[in-house]
């Protein structure tokens, strides 16, 4: 990083921080980042595109691989925050944002949790690697300390429907706590694709069998 920094000019956070320029790197909008890089305390600064804010550690981070831009606010706005984005060679995927619906794929099952790898935001796919979290309260909105979390979801090839909110540095939250959310594609343990017969089960068409699942209504 620091031969990079050299080359370019461009600055890190932590540098910037460390040697007193984060004054000049947000006139001269040259901060390099990485997703989960922390860009600054939400009392100084908002989060843009490219970035989002963890609200129980009060800090904003890096979404994407790139630069940071801090865009001063308007001089009659009583907010005088600077908002950071960034932007970068992947910054024209899609973004995951609080409130967005997103496609995602099952990557671990644990007992009070699933790991999900984000894979679309809305019809357009993303180009950064995004992690989401699946809690047990999450996945519906009634009896949810019967949810079983490994009848809801399976990591075979399985995808889901979720609604995304703020998590922390490392991860997203994931909900599919609504009729229309949760799993619409599944395979099977004989390796078929499977199809939705109820809320909670599809079925294998080569063997019939059914398995649990937390199926989205989709079309409803």
């Amino acid at each position: 990083m620091a031969q990079s920094e050299q080359n370019t000019g461009f600055l890190t956070p932590q540098r910037a921080v460390k040697s007193g320029r984060m004054k000049e790197a947000l006139v001269e909008k040259k901060l390099l980042v990485t997703p989960g890089e922390e860009l600054g305390d939400a009392s100084e600064v908002k989060a843009g595109k490219g970035a989002y804010l963890a609200p129980h550690r009060n800090t904003v981070y890096a979404s994407l691989n790139g630069l940071a831009s801090f865009v001063p606010p308007p001089l009659d706005s009583p907010d005088q925050r600077h908002t950071v984005e960034v932007s970068g060679h992947k910054a024209y995927g899609a973004v995951p944002e609080p409130g967005s619906v997103v496609i995602a794929r099952v990557t671990k099952v644990m007992a009070r949790t699933a790991s999900a790898d984000i894979m679309c935001v809305g019809p357009k796919s993303v180009r950064e690697k995004f992690t989401g979290i699946i809690r047990q309260q999450d996945v519906r909105a009634t009896e949810i300390d019967k949810v079983d979390m490994h009848s809801s979801f399976r990591p075979a090839l399985t995808y889901l429907l979720a609604k995304l909110s703020l998590g922390d540095a490392r991860a997203y939250y994931l909900s599919t706590a609504k009729n229309e959310l949760g799993v619409v594609s599944a395979e099977s343990t004989a390796g078929a694709t499977m199809v939705p017969v109820s809320w909670t089960e599809m079925q294998c068409p080569l063997t019939g069998q059914t398995e649990q699942r937390k199926v989205a209504k989709v079309g409803s």
